[in-house]
């Protein structure tokens, strides 16, 4: 009984961080204005340096591999900007309550508001950074809507599968200080690991590096429709998977300790 209270409790927290998305999209705007203040391109920063990255890595990468760049380029360039909102998103949830520590001690605003918060934040860098996405399109061609409207989905089921993720690694860096840069280090393996700069066909023998990879399968969902391919069925059943087990995990934990962070932090 006192098992199934906290775990209702874990859902109420959960249904009361949604309900306050007027506070986290307020707040995830305004860390957004705060660190771009006085800048003329303000967030815009965000794209050109994205850019800059896909162009020169793109070119490099492209030759060293003998890739065709009206291929390999949107292929570099979808993966790059994709891969920013992932490793964005979960790098920074470990700051989630860190960096909050003040408000968390002085209101109940309810803690999933902050890994909302950064989830957000992330949203909007991503939205500036699709400007290269597009950039793109016009340059090589726009992909079949027939495959195209799948990036929506795709890009939903990402997010949901990160904020879960986001909101464990939260927890825990608030509890262990050396979990953030435990993270950035993973998140940097799975970068090298992830087909963004080469294509899973050249694996050849290593294709089980992509089988025990699940980001593989998130970026997979999201970019593959941006180049006029749909994603392949298992990518939607590692990633749907995913979410089935990773939410309830989340609200379990978060259900056990959110009451906790307070005196961490």
């Amino acid at each position: 009984m006192m098992r199934a209270a906290s775990v209702g409790n874990g859902l109420q927290d959960l249904y009361h961080g949604l309900g306050s998305f007027r506070l986290w999209t307020l707040l995830g705007w305004l860390d957004i204005r705060q660190r771009y203040a006085r800048s003329m391109l303000g967030p815009f920063w965000i794209t050109l340096s994205m850019g800059v990255m896909v162009g020169s890595m793109g070119v490099v990468y492209g030759t060293l591999f003998g890739q065709k760049m009206a291929q390999y380029l949107p292929m570099v360039g979808d993966g790059f900007v994709i891969w920013g909102l992932i490793s964005g998103i979960l790098n920074e949830s470990c700051g989630a309550y860190i960096n909050n520590a003040n408000y968390i001690r002085q209101n109940n605003a309810g803690l999933w508001v902050y890994v909302f918060q950064v989830a957000w934040r992330q949203a909007l860098m991503f939205a500036h950074n699709a400007v290269i996405s597009l950039a793109l399109m016009l340059a090589f061609g726009f992909p079949s809507l027939t495959v195209a409207w799948l990036a929506l989905p795709g890009l939903l089921l990402l997010v949901a599968n990160l904020v879960w993720m986001g909101q464990i690694f939260a927890i825990l860096s608030a509890r262990y200080r050396d979990v953030p840069q435990m993270v950035a280090a993973v998140v940097q393996i799975f970068f090298y690991v992830t087909p963004l700069m080469w294509r899973p066909d050249m694996l050849h023998h290593y294709r089980w590096i992509l089988t025990y990879n699940p980001f593989g399968a998130l970026v997979d969902i999201s970019r593959s429709p941006l180049l006029g391919a749909a994603p392949s069925a298992q990518s939607w059943l590692v990633a749907a998977g995913m979410a089935v087990v990773g939410w309830p995990l989340a609200v379990f934990i978060a259900s056990k300790k959110l009451h906790l962070i307070a005196y961490w932090v």
